[in-house]
């Protein structure tokens, strides 16, 4: 059964609030690390990680704007704080608070990315799951993908405008 095809359970995995989860990326995202507890979370071995995209765990109720900033983010070489709902192997869920940041070599240029994903304060997934509701209906009512995260992007560049504060202090305000 392909990823994609791997129906939702509606269950909710959870770590313990004094573990990481991490990872590590090559520029495209693709796998280059990853810890026993995401190994253990994800319910992926190391070698099925490693080389995968890391949207390999990427749940279908994560607003594909988000992700559109955490990439911008990364470009403009600043690390990004975001929650993220990610999806098992077997169709379960798990959040996760993460931290995203580049990787630099001796010459100072980005060479990889590395994030680390702690447990999230149950009070900010109930504050964020609506608005990521709100921004994925956006995202579908679309008929042109693209266009869909655009107007859902734009939705995120509004609320912080109207908020006069950046994301980050955003996303620490949940």
């Amino acid at each position: 059964m392909a990823r994609r095809d791997v129906p939702l359970t509606g269950v909710e995995r959870f770590f313990d609030a004094g573990e990481v989860i991490v990872s590590k990326t090559d520029l495209k995202g693709r796998i280059t690390y990853a810890n026993r507890v995401f190994q253990r979370i994800a319910g992926y071995s190391e070698d099925e990680l490693l080389g995968a995209p890391h949207s390999i765990v990427r749940h279908p109720d994560m607003p594909r704007c988000v992700f559109k900033l955490l990439w911008d983010t990364l470009a403009a070489e600043k690390e990004i704080f975001a929650y993220v709902v990610n999806r098992a192997r077997n169709g379960d869920h798990y959040w996760v608070f993460a931290h995203v940041t580049p990787s630099y070599d001796d010459q100072g240029r980005v060479v990889a990315y590395h994030s680390s994903r702690r447990v999230p304060e149950r009070s900010a997934i109930d504050k964020v799951a609506p608005l990521y509701r709100t921004l994925l209906d956006i995202e579908e009512s679309h008929a042109d993908r693209k266009q869909g995260m655009e107007a859902a992007f734009n939705t995120v560049v509004k609320l912080l405008t109207e908020k006069g504060i950046g994301y980050d202090e955003f996303v620490f305000s949940l």
